[in-house]
């Protein structure tokens, strides 16, 4: 029932939300699924996001894209590998109802992306993102890295977090200055709940901040500010 609950919820706060052309038109301009990691060759900075729940491709149709896309504008698209957490992670609705906000094979699936940045790109500067049960898988995959995969990890920002409530606002064992996350008045699932109101479609909005929070991340990593 708590699954139907939510399934309903999310069909209504897309109802709810306003329609905002330009917004429309600037995510069909951006691609939802993005695997420069994992098929392409090492670049200065990786992004690696997860996607939320019922989002399409790998990066999703909003935040995920839009902040691939606001990174690649302050460094350059030839510097910048964005890669959406795929494979295992199908963001379906069911996963929210799991003791850690998603299924174990959403998050090997993350932190095999981590590893993999690692492994292939010693030298890149890593940050994460997440959104809603995408917010979950990073939370778990983050936090279950090795030190040295983890000390990789420049930053992490989290949109409309699931386990905001349970993880007290923060990336356990992870540091809390590395740390962005994005709960907007009103959104329910920022709460102990699930419930999906119009506020928690509302982080197209929150992306300017969120790609200036990584880029000084990115410069306390030793990168370059642009």
């Amino acid at each position: 029932m708590k699954g139907f609950t939510l399934a309903l919820s999310l069909a209504a706060a897309a109802v709810a939300a306003p329609f905002d052309a330009a917004a429309v038109v600037e995510k069909r301009q951006l691609s939802s699924t993005s695997n420069e990691l994992s098929l392409g060759s090492c670049r200065p900075i990786v992004f690696i996001f997860a996607r939320g729940s019922t989002e399409i491709g790998n990066m999703g149709s909003t935040v995920g894209p839009a902040t691939c896309s606001a990174l690649k504008r302050i460094y350059g698209s030839t510097d910048v590998a964005c890669q959406g957490v795929g494979g295992a992670y199908d963001a379906t609705v069911g996963g929210n109802l799991l003791p850690q906000g998603t299924t174990s094979g959403a998050i090997r699936e993350a932190q095999s992306l981590f590893q993999l940045a690692s492994s292939k790109c010693p030298d890149s500067i890593v940050v994460a993102g997440g959104y809603s049960q995408g917010a979950a898988v990073m939370t778990a995959a983050i936090t279950g890295l090795s030190t040295t995969v983890k000390n990789q990890v420049a930053g992490a920002v989290l949109y409309g977090d699931t386990r905001n409530f349970e993880t007290g606002g923060a990336i356990p064992s992870y540091p809390t200055a590395n740390t962005l996350i994005l709960c907007a008045i009103g959104d329910g699932v920022c709460g102990a709940g699930l419930t999906v109101t119009p506020a928690h479609l509302s982080y197209i909005d929150d992306v300017p901040e969120a790609a200036a929070f990584l880029q000084s991340r990115i410069v306390a990593a030793g990168g370059p500010s642009s």
